[in-house]
């Protein structure tokens, strides 16, 4: 059961990043303000450094992750796009990122009581990414 929930834990934790990774993508371009715009060049970074621990992982139990739910990164990059045309400020970039680390941070919370057997470096590595979840809403609350 205890590898079973790992690697369960493991595909949720690699959705969420490629689900991170690829919303700060969609913004970064956007961003007006020099800070902000390195402050999510560095969060994507430690995205990434963390996917490649969990990667490793993985290969370990010779699974290849998961991709993120395809209706939920749809309608993430509509609900993107529609906020981006009508307000490309900071504010709107801020507003939209914040959304998604709480939303991650909400699944990976559930994630983590979900799979309760995962060893305990996959939960090390979930709480990692909840910590930069968490990290990069507070700190680009100034933009809001």
């Amino acid at each position: 059961m205890t590898e079973n929930d790992t690697v369960k834990l493991l595909r949720e934790c690699d959705a969420g990043i490629k689900m991170g990774v690829s919303s700060i993508e969609e913004v970064v371009d956007n961003v007006k303000n020099q800070k902000f715009r390195r402050l999510l060049t560095k969060s994507k970074a430690d995205h990434e450094s963390l996917k490649e621990q969990l990667q490793v992982r993985l290969d370990g139990f010779n699974d290849k992750g998961k991709n993120p739910n395809p209706i939920a990164q749809s309608m993430s990059w509509i609900k993107t796009n529609v906020k981006l045309a009508a307000d490309d400020s900071d504010k709107t970039v801020a507003d939209l990122i914040t959304d998604g680390c709480n939303m991650g941070v909400k699944s990976l919370n559930r994630y983590l009581n979900q799979y309760k057997t995962a060893d305990q470096n996959s939960k090390d590595i979930t709480q990692q990414l909840i910590t930069l979840e968490e990290n990069l809403s507070v700190d680009i609350r100034p933009y809001l």
